[in-house]
């Protein structure tokens, strides 16, 4: 099938068509800046706008840097706040005009790791796929099956949330060396390590291109190597992960996604009531 994969970050949107057969690019990468501030609104505006400069493609996939269920996104670590609870496939969908398939970033990532890159032979393994950009995005493979929305980025690390601590973002903003960071990250791989004991893992986002530069401060037992589809991997996985869906006759997540999160922030509202009502002090009984 022909898709159009789109990987949506926080300082771009790119998209490309996909031979999701073969994970071939059918056309040139196309950028457009993310827009700022990153509002549900704005950025689907901004991934019409994208999308209308491709033709003859048959499924569109996104991948997008939160987690994402049901086609709705529940966090906003590196997007604009209003993103909470909005239903993603909904909003995009109505938007392009076309069905429009979500999943999270370094999910997207991990599936065209999987499929075309160096994971396709650890298939019988548990692999993880860390992309290291703005944050730290992270997919798990299990026996070649999906543990979607981990985001492993967001363990505590030096008493701080570790992709404030050595994402690329956090090694431009502290203006860290490759070495100086390198063991940063090979600390946050440590932990990685011991949580899951990986057969592999493999480094994507835009610090993977430069993985020569630190690889020597990466002490860890786990094998760890760079994405062979590097900064591509979110087009092409969010491109194989809507065929998938549509090859499967599933369409996105539209009419039930509302019902959804009212379902859902009112089992939150119970929860907090009785939470309330726990902690309440208790009247004195009246000796009379």
């Amino acid at each position: 099938m022909i898709a159009l994969g789109v990987d949506i970050g926080g300082s771009g949107i790119k998209g490309a068509k996909v031979n999701t057969e073969t994970g071939e690019l059918l056309s040139e990468k196309i950028r457009i800046a993310t827009p700022q501030p990153a509002t549900p609104e704005a950025v689907a505006a901004t991934l019409k706008e994208l999308a209308a400069q491709f033709t003859d493609y048959e499924a569109i996939g996104c991948g997008f840097p939160a987690t994402v269920h049901h086609g709705i996104c529940f966090t906003a670590a590196n997007i604009d706040q209003t993103w909470i609870n909005t239903p993603v496939e909904k909003l995009f969908t109505e938007t392009l005009g076309h069905p429009v398939f979500v999943i999270n970033d370094a999910d997207a990532a991990g599936i065209a790791e999987m499929k075309f890159g160096i994971g396709k032979d650890h298939e019988k393994e548990i692999v993880m796929m860390i992309t290291v950009g703005t944050g730290l995005g992270s997919a798990i493979f299990v026996n070649g099956v999906l543990m979607p929305n981990t985001e492993l980025g967001h363990l505590i690390l030096s008493d701080d949330i570790a992709e404030h601590y050595c994402s690329d973002a956090a090694r431009q903003r502290e203006d860290l060396s490759w070495n100086k960071w390198g063991k940063r990250f090979n600390r946050y791989l440590q932990r990685l390590q011991f949580l899951f004991n990986p057969d592999l893992i493999i480094l994507g986002g835009g610090a993977s291109k430069s993985f020569s530069k630190y690889q020597d401060k990466i002490r860890v037992r786990t094998p760890v190597v760079p994405a062979t589809t590097l900064n591509l991997a979110g087009i092409i996985g969010a491109a194989v992960y809507a065929a998938g869906e549509t090859n499967a006759g599933h369409a996105p997540n539209i009419t039930e996604a509302e019902e959804y999160i009212k379902k859902m922030l009112e089992a939150e509202a119970k929860h907090e009531k009785k939470k309330k009502q726990a902690t309440a002090p208790k009247e004195e009984e009246d000796d009379d």
